[in-house]
């Protein structure tokens, strides 16, 4: 069974003809990560934001469609903004980025004690100083 990412690419592919060379060159991956993405029994992480960007751009999709597809395709769901009841996000703002809600879909997955290295991390990076995170976007 095709997961989510497979699913919208071959969809695509029947739909307007299109080969995983003419994807990859219209979005300006390489053809193999096409084929992977396409073909591969399992993904075991979500592939890198500039590859699925490329892929959004070759398929002509809304990159937040393939975004959600490769989370699925993942094991993580990851809700449309607006799902909430009172039309907030998940840390109670009205605007959603995609890869905070990536983010927060995957850190519930993660046991106990695997949440609290995940916390410490991120207190540690929200303390350093100013001058510690220059050169990182």
């Amino acid at each position: 069974m095709a997961n989510a990412l497979q699913q919208i690419i071959r969809d695509r592919l029947d739909r307007e003809g299109w080969s995983y060379g003419e994807v990859a060159r219209r979005g300006g991956v390489p053809r193999s990560t096409v084929h992977h993405l396409a073909t591969a029994e399992h993904m075991a992480r979500i592939p890198q934001p500039a590859t699925l960007e490329g892929l959004a751009k070759g398929l002509g999709l809304p990159l937040d469609t393939v975004r959600r597809a490769a989370a699925e395709a993942c094991g993580i769901h990851v809700y449309a903004p607006g799902a909430a009841s009172d039309g907030e996000g998940a840390a109670g703002t009205a605007a959603s980025d995609p890869e905070v809600d990536v983010l927060i879909a995957s850190v519930q997955r993660l046991s106990s004690e695997d949440r609290r290295h995940v916390a410490a991390l991120v207190e540690s990076l929200l303390n350093r100083s100013p001058d510690e995170g220059k050169g990182r976007s």
